[in-house]
């Protein structure tokens, strides 16, 4: 494999920019930034989300299977800083951010572009990554859906963040 060609390349596919939650088994919550998520069925509505199998926040989603991705708009480039230092499992994601309920008690932003929530269906092994496999049971639109675009992350390099 020649990672000199295939990095650029591979760098240039884009991703959205999301903020990932989960609870686990007691309740915790927390946030994470996350790029690998993309709709992969119209019927049912499904999405798959990518986690890297260094995070914590694998062993919560076995442990409560039901996660909410809110989606990024340009404008909020801030939530990149917040976000992007992780969180240990104690530590408040959400705090001093406009947030709101999924009907599963999972927070997510307010002032996104929207929010989907869901339940695991299944999952695939992907090398240093897990791909998670959702089934989406509820979701809201931001006011600025309609005026706004996503935040699109693009990469110098495929092989790292």
């Amino acid at each position: 494999m020649n990672v000199e060609n295939i990095g650029p390349v591979l760098g240039k596919i884009p991703s959205g920019v999301f903020i990932l939650t989960a609870q686990n088994g007691d309740g915790l919550e927390t946030g994470m930034l996350a790029s690998w998520v993309q709709q992969s069925s119209f019927e049912p509505p499904t999405m798959t989300v990518a986690v890297n199998k260094k995070r914590y926040l694998n062993d919560w989603i076995k442990e409560s299977s039901d996660l909410a991705v809110s989606l990024v708009a340009e404008s909020e480039k801030q939530l990149l800083s917040h976000f992007g230092k992780g969180f240990e499992p104690e530590e408040p994601a959400f705090e001093g951010l406009a947030t709101e309920k999924t009907s599963t008690g999972l927070t997510v932003l307010n002032g996104s572009l929207g929010w989907l929530a869901g339940r695991v269906r299944s999952s695939v092994d992907a090398g240093d990554h897990t791909v998670y496999v959702v089934e989406i049971t509820e979701g809201k639109p931001g006011e600025s859906v309609s005026s706004e675009k996503p935040f699109v992350h693009l990469r110098k390099n495929g092989f790292g963040y």
